[in-house]
């Protein structure tokens, strides 16, 4: 399973970046995107750093791509620079990609029951999973086609305008030690909390139930545009008619606040998320959902070897939930924390709301 994984993650990322070519190997230098190039180049120097190139004695070998640490490593490369680099061509990066990803498989191979190797492979195919999503955002940004051509199986064509009522009382926040093969450091470990009662909506907030509060004077989502007095919305390089039924996307958190004060609701809190998931008239994976909650450490928070994956984002980022319609389902679980500072608007996220006490 886990070298199905690593190669069906790398599949589904070389399938969403194959139109990224001439000019679109680079693009426009915005701060909520990477030059693709490099992006894709990031991917195979990932893999190697933790499936390849970890010795006991905490250093780094070699990498397989002369200047690599200088060129890819997303910790000491400041974001603005990326567009700035000497980068091999998308022939020679992809050739880069495939080399390490044999001879990862041809250790695996070697050591099937190497628990680290296994770990981080597992770590490897989730990051390029969560780099296959971001490349899609590019697209949106960018207006490029969808690169996946139709909506995946995760998205929905309904909701439900009702409140699911969630009892009180004690819960258990976070992953449980030993259920999970792997889980992120931010999600470790299980701990109990105490929640009131609440009334959660059973679906997020939807195209129809935002454009009531646009209509009333509150600001449109970034991709929506009314003509001839029919709003519509871009879905990458097309402009469509907004389906009121589906989920509102590619709002930012001030933006569900904003809303949630107009409606008189509030944000479900990350715990309150968590536990009415569980419900089973709980409808989500279409859209990341905002919650009310800062995206901080659980208690007795320790990092994970890949110590950049939490820890510098905490406190300044808010937390999301769930999933989009573009997230693999092998990377879906209840307990798994997405984090965007509150401007980010571009992401494949929308909200849910709770009643007011």
């Amino acid at each position: 399973m886990l070298a199905e994984d690593l190669l069906a993650s790398r599949a589904r990322s070389a399938h969403i970046t194959a139109t990224f070519e001439g000019e679109r190997l680079l693009g426009p230098k915005l701060a909520i995107v990477n030059p693709p190039l490099w992006e894709i180049g990031h991917l195979g120097w990932f893999q190697e750093r933790w499936c390849l190139r970890q010795r006991k004695d905490g250093q780094l070998k070699d990498s397989i791509l002369p200047n690599a640490d200088a060129l890819y490593d997303s910790s000491a490369v400041a974001h603005d620079t990326r567009w700035d680099l000497a980068l091999p061509s998308l022939r020679e990066t992809r050739k880069y990609l495939q080399n390490v990803t044999e001879r990862v498989l041809e250790r695996l191979e070697r050591a099937p029951e190497d628990e680290a190797l296994r770990y981080f492979v597992r770590l490897a195919t989730f990051h390029e999973d969560m780099h296959a999503e971001a490349f899609h955002y590019t697209h949106q940004t960018l207006e490029y086609p969808d690169p996946l051509e139709k909506k995946s199986e995760g998205e929905k064509k309904f909701f439900a305008t009702s409140d699911l009522e969630v009892p009180g009382g004690k819960f258990t926040l976070g992953a449980v030690r030993g259920k999970n093969a792997f889980v992120f450091d931010n999600e470790k470990w299980a701990h109990e909390v105490e929640l009131a009662p609440f009334l959660i909506s059973a679906s997020p907030v939807s195209n129809a139930q935002y454009c009531n509060y646009v209509e009333a004077g509150g600001k449109p989502p970034r991709y929506w545009k009314k003509i001839d007095g029919v709003w519509m919305e871009r879905r990458f390089n097309k402009l469509q008619t907004l389906n009121g039924d589906e989920p509102v996307r590619h709002v930012d958190w001030n933006e569900a606040q904003a809303w949630c004060r107009w409606a008189k609701r509030r944000l479900p809190t990350e715990a309150e998320w968590e536990r009415a998931a569980s419900h089973p008239g709980f409808d989500w994976g279409a859209v990341w959902e905002w919650t009310a909650s800062a995206f901080d450490p659980y208690p007795g928070f320790v990092a994970d070897p890949y110590q950049d994956y939490s820890q510098p984002w905490f406190g300044t980022h808010k937390a999301l939930r769930g999933a989009s319609f573009t997230t693999p389902r092998r990377l879906v679980r209840r307990t798994f924390r997405n984090f965007y500072t509150p401007d980010r608007g571009d992401v494949f996220a929308g909200f849910r709301t709770c009643a007011l006490r």
